[in-house]
């Protein structure tokens, strides 16, 4: 095993991790020394082909495919240099006051919270798309919501440059979307950050970091790592945990905190969605263009939010309810469809946490609760009630039975859509806002880490992602990560001094 010795070892590039590395270029300055692990590959602009396959085994853990333990639910995330900022739609949006001050965290203030995310909606060109570039899925969403009586919201975007390929889950082929791979890691990296990727964290040891460094595959994408590949410890004064919900949270287990941290792995929360699907007469533009303009937010009143999609045919394909001749109709009639992402605000529960197997790889646990459900099937309801405002024939539910509503039942969508006909194993259901396991709070009675992610007991380790979250945020949480791993960053600039000169810690 390889020795190496840092003052500060982020683990992950994501939102948080690129967030917390751009943080420490002052650190580097004053000749401390900084490493960014990733887990996953460094892809060039020229290796985003956006072809679905393709793709997907490149920029997603288990190639997009990782399921909860009972198998009912994928939970989607990203594994490249720049986590899940790479295949996200770029939407930016600030945290809810009232969600912050439910959170109830001491030091967490929602006002404080919103300035850092205009400071990113600034650094990350943030900007809402002109009338000209929106493309008929979203404009039809639009109309349609207006018209069947809901408040229709335009998504602020992070792009520069956009030329509407529609492929932003995909990676962004055209370098236009502003994650922390474009923005805040180049930027680290330039002022001395170091970053080595393919190297995964294996588990976390008193002021260290066992990782591993692969070999690149034959025939994958992506550079080799910066780091030959081998088995490394790497010494550090200050840790920070940054590979997300599932990641931080199995990589802490794996580590032995769990019996010191009874918190450890509660909480999880995802925003449960699905695809809903609905054709039109005619073929509209639904597959250029970017895909996600507009939202309806009822979270608060009714605990969903709507949103413009576009998936491309083989994950509308799997996400489509049923089989045989109307499955088949329905994807036949892919130019015409129009497309809406339901998601369900989850709420923290009792059961729903994230453990680790055996072999240390993470699992989570998840439940339908019936709070859950009935979002899911009011979101369904509203969402058939804006497709046929907005002129669709017909609409695939998958709460419903059989699955095809015809607009001449446009009148009994109560009727036909049914918390009765949600059955989790047979309705496809994703998600992809990964939330909880490491909250903040108060005590280690109630949380892992307190209001500026430092691990309770244990001042040299820090969380810096969406599994600090108490509980789940009604809206994506791109710009809250951002603004937590700021101020763990800030935390770690303004008292770091004893735990970085400490004689644990070389400089080898």
């Amino acid at each position: 095993m390889t020795d190496r010795y840092y003052d500060v070892v982020i683990i992950g590039s994501g939102a948080g991790g690129g967030t917390v590395a751009q943080a420490m270029i002052p650190l580097v300055q004053d000749g401390r020394r900084v490493l960014v692990l990733e887990q996953g590959p460094r892809l060039g602009v020229d290796e985003f082909t956006g072809r679905e396959l393709d793709m997907a085994e490149s920029l997603y853990e288990d190639g997009g495919g990782f399921l909860t333990a009972d198998g009912t639910m994928t939970l989607a995330f990203g594994r490249v240099y720049g986590g899940s900022t790479v295949v996200y739609t770029g939407t930016s949006l600030i945290a809810p006051e009232r969600v912050i001050r439910r959170w109830n965290v001491p030091g967490l203030d929602a006002g404080d919270l919103e300035r850092r995310s205009r400071s990113f909606m600034r650094q990350n060109h943030v900007h809402y798309l002109a009338e000209d570039r929106l493309n008929d899925n979203n404009r039809l969403f639009r109309d349609g919501a207006r018209a069947a009586g809901f408040r229709c919201e335009q998504f602020p975007l992070n792009l520069d440059g956009c030329v509407g390929s529609s492929l932003c889950n995909l990676g962004c082929p055209n370098a236009a979307k502003q994650g922390t791979h474009r923005v805040q890691l180049p930027n680290a990296e330039r002022h001395g950050v170091e970053v080595v990727t393919r190297a995964e964290a294996l588990r976390v040891e008193e002021r260290a970091v066992i990782a591993r460094v692969h070999a690149k595959a034959p025939g994958s994408k992506g550079a080799e790592s910066e780091w030959a590949p081998g088995d490394y410890r790497i010494r550090a004064g200050i840790i920070v945990a940054a590979g997300g919900a599932i990641g931080s949270t199995s990589l802490l287990l794996r580590s032995g905190f769990g019996s010191g941290l009874p918190c450890l792995g509660e909480g999880f929360t995802c925003h449960p969605a699905f695809i809903l699907v609905a054709e039109h007469s005619q073929d509209i533009t639904n597959d250029v263009g970017h895909p996600k303009s507009f939202f309806v937010d009822r979270a608060e009143a009714e605990g969903y939010v709507l949103e413009t999609c576009m998936y491309f045919p083989f994950t509308t394909a799997k996400n489509l309810t049923g089989a045989g001749a109307d499955h088949s109709a329905m994807m036949r009639a892919f130019p015409r469809l129009q497309m809406i992402l339901v998601l369900a605000c989850d709420s923290a529960v009792k059961g729903n946490r994230i453990t680790i197997d055996r072999t240390g790889r993470p699992v989570v646990h998840y439940r339908f609760t019936n709070d859950v459900v009935r979002s899911m099937v009011a979101a369904t309801r509203a969402a058939a009630r804006i497709f046929f405002a907005a002129g669709a024939v017909r609409v695939h539910a998958p709460t419903a039975r059989p699955h095809i509503i015809e607009r001449g039942e446009a009148d009994r969508i109560d009727q036909r859509i049914s918390e009765r006909f949600f059955l989790p194993g047979t309705t496809t259901v994703s998600a992809a806002h990964l939330m909880g396991g490491c909250a903040m709070g108060r005590t280690l009675a109630d949380s892992v880490t307190d209001g500026f992610g430092r691990v309770h007991d244990t001042p040299w380790l820090r969380v810096a992602d969406s599994a600090l979250f108490p509980d789940a945020l009604e809206i994506n949480p791109y710009l809250t990560i951002m603004s937590l791993a700021d101020r763990v960053g800030e935390g770690v600039l303004s008292g770091a001094g004893e735990l970085l000169d400490s004689p644990l810690v070389g400089h080898g």
